[in-house]
């Protein structure tokens, strides 16, 4: 289903180090890198499907989830497109990192209206407090793309890391309200936008020297909400 998406020659040479070690911090200063594309066919499919949904429906793909649609019953076209996501990047991770092994993931989609969002996080392995950084793949369907703190985030000047920490804990700071500190962020290019439609990789995981875990938030719904689709796919390493 999915597209492989062609990588300059930078993108190769960050792919070979984190091939022979992912945890390389300077490497993952450079992502969120796209890996894959949706067809368009397949992205407008999952969208329609989505909007049939009048709130959020969030499936978590394990050995439950395998025996109910795939065993026992019926799948439904949104489990379907899961699990072809779930062949299509774990094939290509088998190219890109080698030692990556799948840990948990999980789907959502419909109409997305919370208007709070979930703030500037990480998604951290909470089954292995010892793990440094792991890769980890996600994708937005058609609309709300997922925002990320661009480069080295070490860097940043104290301004900056107070305006992050508005973004994380969603509360006022001196330099502002949260909701004009996204926007600000977003102007001076602190932070980037994921593609709708592609998959990329980042790195999940705990804190470590070692890692640079990826800290991203959602973009916001606006009033009245959005219809959009949401997969994601995380992976230990052996």
């Amino acid at each position: 289903m999915l597209e492989p998406v062609q990588f300059s020659s930078c993108q190769w040479a960050l792919i070979e180090r984190m091939h022979v070690n992912f945890n390389d911090r300077e490497a993952h200063t450079h992502l969120p890198m796209p890996i894959a594309r949706f067809p368009d066919a397949a992205s407008k499919a999952i969208h329609e499907y989505a909007r049939r949904l009048g709130d959020v429906r969030t499936e978590y793909v394990d050995d439950d989830w395998l025996q109910k649609n795939f065993i026992d019953g019926t799948p439904d076209p949104m489990a379907n497109y899961m699990r072809r996501y779930n062949n299509d990047v774990d094939e290509m991770m088998s190219v890109l990192v080698p030692p990556a092994r799948y840990r948990k993931g999980h789907y959502a989609y419909g109409k997305f209206t919370v208007p709070e969002p979930h703030g500037l996080h990480t998604d951290h392995s909470a089954e292995d407090p010892d793990s440094e950084g792991e890769p980890i793949c996600i994708a937005r369907i058609e609309t709300l793309g997922t925002h990320y703190v661009a480069g080295d985030y070490r860097t940043h000047d104290p301004g900056t890391q107070s305006m992050l920490k508005a973004l994380r804990y969603w509360i006022p700071v001196p330099e502002g309200e949260p909701e004009a500190i996204l926007d600000e962020l977003l102007k001076r290019e602190t932070l980037g936008t994921i593609p709708v439609n592609h998959v990329v990789l980042m790195v999940a995981g705990n804190s470590s020297e070692n890692a640079q875990i990826t800290q991203h938030i959602a973009a916001r719904p606006p009033d009245g909400g959005l219809h959009s689709a949401f997969f994601q796919r995380h992976y230990n390493l052996t």
